[in-house]
């Protein structure tokens, strides 16, 4: 979304126009779901994806008619023969787009407004009216930007505020998915999570540069200056050098954290799971060898840590894809990441045994 914004207030400040189409309500099977955005420009080029198929060039048609003359409309698709003979997306289901044509000098503190708050890795709701007839008060296609704290910043329209939006917001702890309610299409955009790396060798390197990439923050740890730098992590938001026990100590672990130890050694995986297995982390997720994971948690329950806390660790962490190399093992971690950051837990797959499972009954039975 970062990039669209970027993208979109760029064109338009250099004096090309483009379409805002944003994907806002989906029904049945679709290629694509709500929450979905694509820009289209002039000379029919676009940035971000709709879906694929006959139905984005419908939409990318109608999009350059609109930038040529139009204002701001939905539009709706059904998905049978109409649109799905050429690409096999006769899927039986509907998509509902709105798309805001945008011309040099137009007023777009919408957008700008969106773009800094993203670029500041804070949560939104985007609240779309589509059906004015069940919006008591609304006009269909406005648009109404919330905080993460459901405050209205911002209104892109001509109708006033509906009638109980407000009242059916869900709050973007609760992480929700868009929804539609009482003719409101709600689309949230979640705050960015951290990723907190443990280790900056091969595979930490690795999982840093894709993670930055889907949007997390990056912070990582390590106590070789020559491995924990700006030129092996150029996309982190922030490297701390020092000693495994001392950085972490004190360190600021939230609810929107993500942590991952892969260090180098078994002593250093051991100092970081100390301080990060009941810290308020919303993932802990270790490296290693099913033996390496099974003596390290030995030890911190005779440490003290609780086998409740060292029962929620994903160790070995990341999906298994049969990964040798070490960009493999990184696609597994990051894959694992994204499942937690955007379903708020990891699906489920068959996972080697918890080490906890033999543990807990030895030490806690």
């Amino acid at each position: 979304m970062r990039q669209i914004l970027t993208e979109l207030i760029d064109s338009l400040k250099a004096g090309r126009p483009v379409a805002y189409t944003a994907l806002v309500e989906t029904r049945g099977s679709t290629p694509q779901k709500a929450g979905a955005v694509m820009l289209v420009y002039a000379d029919g080029s676009q940035v971000g994806t709709l879906g694929g198929g006959c139905v984005e060039a419908e939409v990318k048609r109608k999009a350059l008619q609109i930038l040529d003359e139009g204002e701001c409309e939905l539009l709706t698709f059904q998905l049978d023969n109409d649109y799905g003979w050429d690409d096999g997306l006769i899927c039986g289901g509907r998509m509902k787009m709105i798309v805001d044509p945008l011309r040099p000098g137009a007023d777009i503190i919408y957008y700008q407004l969106m773009h800094e708050l993203v670029s500041q890795g804070e949560g939104w709701t985007e609240a779309v009216i589509i059906d004015a007839a069940k919006a008591t008060g609304g006009r269909e296609a406005d648009r109404f930007l919330l905080d993460n704290t459901g405050n209205v910043i911002a209104h892109r329209g001509a109708g006033a505020l509906a009638a109980g939006l407000k009242e059916h917001l869900k709050p973007l702890t609760d992480r929700p998915r868009p929804y539609v309610t009482e003719g409101i299409s709600y689309l949230p955009l979640l705050e960015r999570c951290r990723l907190l790396i443990v280790g900056a060798g091969h595979v930490g390197q690795q999982v840093g540069a894709m993670a930055a990439d889907v949007d997390f923050d990056v912070w990582v740890v390590d106590d070789r200056e020559q491995f924990c730098n700006h030129d092996r992590f150029p996309k982190a938001k922030r490297l701390i050098v020092g000693e495994i026990d001392m950085a972490l100590s004190g360190l600021e672990i939230d609810s929107q954290t993500m942590c991952i130890i892969v260090t180098r050694g078994h002593q250093h995986d051991e100092e970081a799971l100390y301080h990060l297995a009941e810290s308020k982390a919303r993932y802990v997720g270790m490296i290693g060898s099913k033996r390496k994971i099974k003596l390290i948690f030995e030890d911190l329950l005779k440490e003290g840590i609780s086998a409740d806390a060292l029962a929620k660790v994903h160790a070995p962490l990341g999906f298994d894809i049969g990964s040798q190399t070490v960009p493999e093992i990184a696609i597994s971690i990051v894959a694992e990441l994204i499942a937690v950051r955007n379903l708020g837990s990891v699906p489920t797959t068959p996972r080697p045994p918890n080490p906890m499972n033999e543990l807990t009954n030895r030490f806690c039975g």
